[in-house]
């Protein structure tokens, strides 16, 4: 590919800013030029917005100062076209960033466009400042009493309606899910895990189908309303629609559809990573967790170091591990897993989970202070047999 190469990266999420530092190591020497558009300049550790929603105040971190050192330029703004037959990004305020080989690492977003009112009258977790408002909100109600509602119960939503409910104990919270919370887990964890909620006096409505969002109330399916005096939706995520709009191709849910090499099945110059890909291995296709997309950010950044140097890449592999919880900030439950995710028997509970989710799927921050120096590895596990054959 010789000197010179441009590596754009679109989006500085965890998978995004992983890429860039990893990349800016590995590519050194060859000449490359890395560029990572972001529409702000703060880094934003989505998996813990919950904290941030329930009152706690935590450290902010710039996306310029993570990448001091590495080379990699920054570009501000958000992203509104990309072309690929001309290889250009439009970025808004900025213009056009010519590249030869792009990293598509826009992640997902709340979806509140299915149910009526939810876009109106419910909170979500998509950024800073959406986690700050609903905050403010709770803070609000926590002088007087209220009722919360948590709409939406999987992981998120789990250890949102426990860390509000452990921090203001005066409030009801109430967990409404399709599904059993925790359904995903090994019996012990899962009783475990409801253990935790009945104990922070977390209500939980499973098998509830919501119709509508109300400004005082959460509407099922079977007519009746609970009362909601703040409301956080937690129910399903959407994917930019960038790459569809331009022509990539996508699944049905505007993921970009790559190959065993998580390059784009229409457009190789293309890498997808994170829950903007539909990645499909042996057992089924990946969901959009950390677990699984920093492994996507590594994977690539070494992918395309080696393309870079006229070298062949292998196919990706990973396997789960485990399904880490927090329960506020003196619980969490970890099941570990099989390849698949399927539970295994072993799991955690209580403090020693607390350090192990602390130390193990904690904050990627040191992960990338480090990248920037050495060739550090987040997959733990390639999936063994599950990944050795291709997938369907």
């Amino acid at each position: 590919m010789g000197n010179g190469h441009r590596i754009v990266i679109v989006g500085a999420g965890y998978t995004g800013m992983f890429s860039a530092v990893r990349l800016a190591h590995r590519t050194r020497g060859t000449g490359a030029r890395i560029t990572l558009v972001n529409a702000s300049d703060r880094f934003v550790e989505r998996l813990r917005l919950h904290q941030v929603a329930a009152g706690q105040q935590l450290a902010e971190h710039r996306i310029p100062d993570l990448l001091a050192g590495t080379g990699v330029a920054f570009v501000r703004g958000a992203v509104t076209a990309i072309d690929p037959e001309a290889r250009t990004v439009t970025v808004d305020g900025t213009g056009d960033l010519g590249y030869d080989t792009l990293v598509y690492a826009l992640g997902s977003s709340t979806d509140t466009a299915n149910v009526p009112g939810a876009d109106v009258h419910a909170h979500t977790l998509d950024s800073p400042q959406t986690a700050g408002r609903f905050a403010a909100r709770l803070a609000a109600l926590a002088a007087t009493g209220g009722a919360v509602t948590v709409c939406g119960g999987g992981l998120t939503g789990i250890e949102a309606a426990a860390e509000i409910a452990e921090g203001h104990p005066g409030l009801h919270v109430t967990l409404i899910s399709r599904e059993e919370p925790g359904a995903m887990m090994g019996p012990r964890a899962r009783a475990h895990l409801h253990r935790a909620l009945d104990r922070l006096g977390v209500t939980v409505e499973t098998g509830a189908r919501i119709t509508k969002v109300l400004p005082d109330a959460v509407e099922l399916a079977d007519g009746r309303l609970v009362h909601s005096d703040a409301c956080l939706w937690t129910a399903g995520v959407k994917v930019s629609p960038l790459a569809a709009r331009a022509g990539i191709a996508t699944d049905d849910r505007g993921l970009v559809r790559v190959d065993a090499t998580l390059r784009s099945v229409s457009h190789p110059e293309i890498h997808a990573v994170g829950d903007a890909a539909a990645v499909r291995l042996a057992y089924g296709q990946l969901h959009g967790t950390c677990q699984s997309g920093l492994p996507t950010a590594q994977y690539t950044a070494d992918a395309i170091a080696r393309l870079v140097r006229g070298k062949a890449v292998r196919p990706f592999r990973f396997g789960y591990v485990h399904q880490p919880v927090s329960l506020g900030r003196r619980d969490a439950v970890i099941q570990f897993t099989k390849a698949d995710e399927t539970p295994r028997r072993l799991h955690l509970t209580g403090r020693i989970a607390v350090a192990y989710k602390e130390t193990v799927s904690g904050s990627p921050l040191l992960t990338y202070r480090l990248s920037k120096r050495m060739n550090v590895t987040t997959v733990v596990s390639k999936g063994g047999r599950a990944t050795r054959r291709p997938a369907a």
